[in-house]
């Protein structure tokens, strides 16, 4: 069994970064500045801004299903920066944060999860797509509640 994580596509954020800050602030969105360089996950890169680097914070619907477990969250997204993709590792903005693993089914209800540092998610990964009632993970940054990325059977 493989699996794929892959991050947003940049294309729906893009003409955020030719906003003003009234014109993101319309939208729940806002400009911010990394200052260390981690600390700043972003959600199409799958790595951190570096310092210095400004990203766009917005409201984000990760899970889009009509079930009690529709989510969403805030989100931070870095410009020109291409939509990254691993299959069977591991992306570097999970390594040294806690993660949760939320396995759901078809239907998008959550079926299974497992909680660990993002070293482990590899097993926690493989361990729920075990279970054949998961149809996707969905990877979270377990500190701040925060979407990570999707991740599915390859």
């Amino acid at each position: 069994m493989t699996y794929k994580i892959e991050g947003l596509s940049p294309d729906r954020f893009a003409p955020l970064f030719a906003m003003d800050d009234t014109e993101l602030a319309a939208r729940n969105a806002r400009r911010v500045t990394a200052t260390a360089d981690r600390g700043w996950p972003c959600r199409i890169s799958l790595d951190d801004a570096k310092a210095g680097e400004d990203v766009i914070l917005l409201h984000h619907v990760s899970h889009d299903v009509d079930t009690p477990f529709r989510s969403a969250y805030a989100i931070y997204v870095r410009d020109r920066v291409e939509t990254a993709t691993y299959c069977d590792a591991l992306p570097p903005a999970f390594v040294g944060r806690t993660m949760a693993f939320r396995g759901f089914d078809a239907e998008g209800m959550l079926a299974a999860a497992r909680l660990g540092p993002g070293e482990d998610g590899d097993a926690a990964i493989r361990e729920l797509f075990a279970d054949p009632r998961i149809a996707y993970i969905h990877a979270q940054y377990a500190t701040n509640g925060c979407f990570a990325a999707r991740i599915e059977r390859n």
